[in-house]
């Protein structure tokens, strides 16, 4: 499984247009148009136009994520406006699936200011978060009992496995139906998402102790002034960050009741409306996303906050054209590391990467703090390895775990990019780190597959116990409120149960139209036998530029099975040209498939 690794923000792309579901398989009398799809598809390169953007070619590859945030967080396309929004971006037609019509007719973006070395303004956020009061239960510290259970699993069951996995299933059904504490997305991951740090928390509150410390404060101030309605906004979104960075969507909860206790103070203020967009995005509800951060834009139109889960939201609602204009929006209004990323992931996502790298690169020149230099190095990390540059990506992670060496998504690169370079070793001991700390679904299926692709005496029984703890963060993310669709589809395709890969897939299919949600779906057709249905939503996965391994990999494979091996061995060859170490055991799938076609 290919992760959505992006730590700047969710999926999306700077010219493309909504995209409409495909009506159904491509014909058979289409093959030479399919071959040239492919062609493109495989070999195709983003021209760089002008201002130094790069048209939109047939897909190359990318690292996928959720997102990516984490990057935080994306996907769909073709998403109507939402009700209840109110500022400028509105959605264009829906397009056909086939995009490489429109290859080339971008237009040249606006210069983003991290281009005109403006300083980072990301680390003016409050550090306090959770607080005390009727919102908090645990302290910050604490862990909703769900969550322990599985980072005790994930930590032990490596020695005691089949033990630890029902002691791991009863604790979760007790929590789960007793009515454990609630304390209160997933990185991007990607999962989902998702994906992207939430707009308005600074990445400079990622490393742990910084969030925990802040919380503590927060928590102590409220006690004392119980009717600080910002207090209890940045309350709120404190909660939504530490759901992020310690895996535990059980927070999500106290973050809503955290909001809501500010606005019950203060109706309609700003920062608790986009304390509510970054929430509802990271329980991925994107249409609330957009339509909270529509209602903080109103009341300010430079909230970061909002800016920022404005651009998330409309990247994984796949309108790319409207998330392109807000993130020119938002960098004309407020500069600044959330921005820049997010400005350089919709241009990733159209396949100009050179423009993403150029402003990342000058986002980290201008950033001061350790979190900004941490974040912004992981991103650069997460872009160096999804194009197959594995030094240059483990570089960019030593300087993010440099400044701060608790940093989960640059120990999650690192772990990742140690394993495309064939240190196994080295890269399952540091994902084994990374989820004993926060046991989310990406984590979970790459150490997995990490242990299946060393093949050690026990390592099979140890990957199912990874893939079973997928399972189990599910059902907390789920009591949670959190839509874990994407999540399911992604892990049930290669490691579970295809029927509910395929039912997962069609729901979120149902709800948003993104590249990430076309490639799920066309997968779980694929692991579900139903190829001929999957090809037109492979395509529509690779035709907006993104350079991705995995949606090359898996169009490879799914051309292979409808009987077109020309186009199946491009696209298999671009995936391991691209990023050869895009999956531990797809890439040695996607080697095989060629061998076999000789």
């Amino acid at each position: 499984m290919s992760p959505r690794t992006n730590a700047s923000a969710p999926e999306s792309g700077h010219g493309g247009r909504p995209e409409a579901e495909p009506a159904g398989p491509a014909p058979e009398q289409d093959t030479a148009r399919a071959d040239a799809s492919a062609e493109r598809a495989a070999n195709t390169a983003p021209v760089p136009g002008p201002g130094g953007t790069a048209s939109t070619a047939e897909p190359r590859s990318g690292a996928g994520t959720p997102g990516r945030n984490a990057g935080s967080a994306a996907e769909p396309a073709g998403e109507h406006e939402q009700a209840g929004t109110t500022t400028a971006d509105t959605a264009t037609t829906a397009e056909p699936a086939d995009r490489s019509k429109r290859a080339g007719a971008t237009a040249a973006p606006t210069v983003p200011a991290a281009e005109r070395a403006t300083p980072s303004t990301a680390g003016t956020d409050s550090r306090a978060e959770p607080s005390g009061g009727s919102a908090a239960s645990p302290g910050p510290g604490g862990d909703d009992e769900r969550i322990v259970a599985l980072r005790r699993f994930s930590a032990s069951g490596r020695r005691w496995r089949a033990l630890q996995l029902g002691l791991c299933g009863a604790s979760l059904a007790v929590a789960l139906t007793a009515g454990a504490v609630v304390v209160g997305a997933v990185r991007n991951s990607g999962t989902a998402p998702v994906a992207a740090t939430p707009g308005g928390v600074s990445p400079a509150l990622l490393a742990g102790g910084d969030l925990d410390s802040g919380i503590r404060a927060l928590q102590t101030h409220l006690r004392a002034q119980p009717r600080d309605h910002g207090g209890w906004a940045t309350l709120g979104l404190a909660y939504v960050e530490q759901a992020r960075t310690k895996g535990d969507p059980s927070r999500y909860p106290q973050a809503q009741r955290a909001l809501d206790r500010s606005l019950g103070l203060r109706p309609g203020n700003d920062a608790a409306l986009a304390g509510r967009a970054a929430l509802a995005a990271a329980r991925h509800d994107f249409a609330g996303a957009l339509t909270y951060a529509d209602q903080a834009l109103q009341q300010n139109p430079y909230s970061e906050r909002a800016l920022s889960s404005r651009v998330d939201a409309l990247v994984e609602l796949g309108r790319y054209s409207d998330a392109s204009k807000a993130a020119d929006r938002a960098d004309a209004r407020r500069p600044g590391v959330p921005v820049f990323t997010r400005y350089a992931y919709v241009h990733e996502l159209r396949g100009d990467v050179t423009t993403a790298r150029r402003v990342l690169e000058q986002a980290l020149g201008t950033a001061t703090s350790r979190g900004d230099i941490a974040y912004v190095a992981t991103a650069l990390g997460q872009l160096a390895w999804s194009q197959g540059q594995y030094t240059t990506a483990l570089a960019h992670y030593a300087r993010a775990l440099a400044a701060d060496d608790t940093c989960l998504p640059a120990l999650e690169g690192r772990a990742r990019a140690q394993a495309a370079r064939g240190d196994t070793e080295a890269a399952i001991r540091g994902m084994e780190q990374v989820v004993d700390r926060a046991p989310l679904p990406q984590s979970l299926v790459e150490l997995g597959e990490l242990y299946e692709a060393r093949g050690k005496e026990g390592d099979r029984a140890r990957a199912h116990d990874q893939y079973a703890l997928v399972d189990a963060w599910v059902s907390l993310a789920r009591a949670n409120g959190v839509d874990a669709d994407l999540d399911t589809a992604l892990a049930a395709a290669d490691h579970g149960d295809p029927a509910a890969a395929l039912q997962a897939a069609r729901a979120e299919w149902a709800r948003r139209h993104t590249v990430h949600t076309a490639d799920a779906l066309a997968w779980a057709l694929h692991v579900s036998g139903r190829d001929r249905e999957a090809l037109p939503y492979a395509r529509q996965a690779t035709a907006t530029g993104y350079r991705n391994a995995a949606f090359l990999y898996h169009r490879g494979m799914i051309e292979r099975a409808t009987g077109h091996p020309r186009q199946a061995r491009a696209l298999l060859r671009a995936a391991l040209r691209l990023n050869a170490g895009f999956s531990p055991l797809g890439s040695r799938t996607a080697r095989e498939a060629l061998e076999a076609m000789k």
